[in-house]
């Protein structure tokens, strides 16, 4: 799998086509099975990993997967290569910080992968754009099946699927959502809403997952204790609870700013436009939050000289490894700084040409 081809494409999670998109990013459903007979990871031999790396690639060789998947073996890979499947939401930062054996099987299209001795011997997932929960549901169900027909999996008749972390142990599922909430943050609501969720037993967390902040206005919003629940009771709470409430206090923020604030929404969605087509060096950072005004100004009706479709594709092109792997060779913060900023510019400067 070259990697460096990955970088000048758009991950499916951020297409922009899926049901609620202006709010709702993607829909992800993990699950987190290990193998019976074998020590949860962090007491594994390395032999031991490399076994249990082999008989998942041997199953996934047994499903629908097969054939229509690169396997990664990070151990192998360069910083560059990790970091940038980070940046895809393919893998976690644990994972691609980690040491010792151990792989990821991406699918062509990006929608699955399955990661491979990561804090559990493999942690599957389904991340699709929009609100797409169920489908997501159906798929990873349908694969999880499919592997247990070729590999036994850790399970006890009272607890369920055993987990390294016990807020995982029964079903093994994690629900999340990836929500971008700019209203709520320039009306001030934000943490309130925060507060709520969390009141909600929900974990909040940034763009890349436990451990990071929000950036662009983008938050993780997953459901944390699974024992005692099935699989479809988690994901029906999500559709039917979680994302409406959440959803409605955005939508509501919006409202309020088109209507009672109209200058203050022209003002910085106006302004993040301005900057980002003659800014001369940006940070990471920077470019999320003022991209994050451009794509509610979009959804917005505000501008219309540049589509979602170019933004969400600067969302992943901005970030530090997706930068590198298009110049071909490294850069420092300075170089990429410039280069970001340029690559920004040239891509809206296009746009509005066409």
């Amino acid at each position: 799998m070259n990697l460096s081809d990955l970088a000048k494409t758009r991950g499916e999670w951020l297409r922009g086509n899926g049901p609620h998109s202006d709010i709702v990013i993607s829909s992800r459903v993990r699950l987190a099975r290990n193998l019976a007979g074998y020590p949860f990871l962090t007491k594994c031999s390395e032999q031991q990993r490399l076994d249990v790396q082999d008989l998942v690639v041997a199953g996934v060789n047994g499903t629908d997967l097969a054939g229509k998947y690169h396997f990664v073996r990070l151990d192998e890979a360069s910083t560059l290569d990790r970091l940038l499947l980070v940046e895809r939401q393919l893998i976690s930062r644990n994972h691609a910080e980690a040491e010792g054996p151990r792989g990821v099987a991406v699918a062509a299209d990006e929608t699955v992968t399955i990661m491979v001795n990561e804090e559990d011997h493999l942690r599957m997932q389904v991340l699709l754009s929009g609100l797409r929960l169920k489908e997501a549901w159906s798929r990873i169900n349908s694969l999880d099946d499919q592997l247990e027909q070729r590999l036994e999996f850790a399970f006890h008749e009272q607890f369920g699927y055993l987990t390294a972390c016990p807020t995982n142990v029964g079903t093994g599922i994690r629900v999340s959502v990836m929500l971008h909430l700019p209203a709520l943050r320039i009306t001030g609501e934000i943490e309130r809403v925060l507060r709520a969720a969390r009141d909600m037993n929900l974990a909040i967390r940034g763009l890349y997952g436990e451990g990071t902040e929000a950036m662009g206005d983008f938050y993780q919003v997953s459901n944390q204790a699974t024992l005692g629940r099935t699989e479809q009771e988690i994901v029906e709470e999500f559709i039917d609870e979680v994302v409406p409430k959440i959803t409605e206090y955005e939508i509501r923020a919006r409202e309020l700013l088109a209507d009672q604030k109209r200058t203050v929404l022209e003002d910085k969605v106006f302004r993040a436009m301005g900057l980002l087509k003659y800014a001369r060096t940006m940070s990471s950072e920077e470019t999320m939050f003022l991209l994050s005004q451009v794509r509610m100004g979009v959804h917005m009706g505000l501008l219309s000289e540049v589509t979602l479709e170019t933004v969400n594709d600067l969302f992943l092109s901005i970030q530090p490894a997706h930068l590198q792997m298009i110049a071909g060779h490294k850069l420092d913060d300075e170089q990429r700084s410039k280069m970001r900023a340029e690559f920004v510019r040239k891509r809206l400067t296009n746009h509005q040409n066409n």
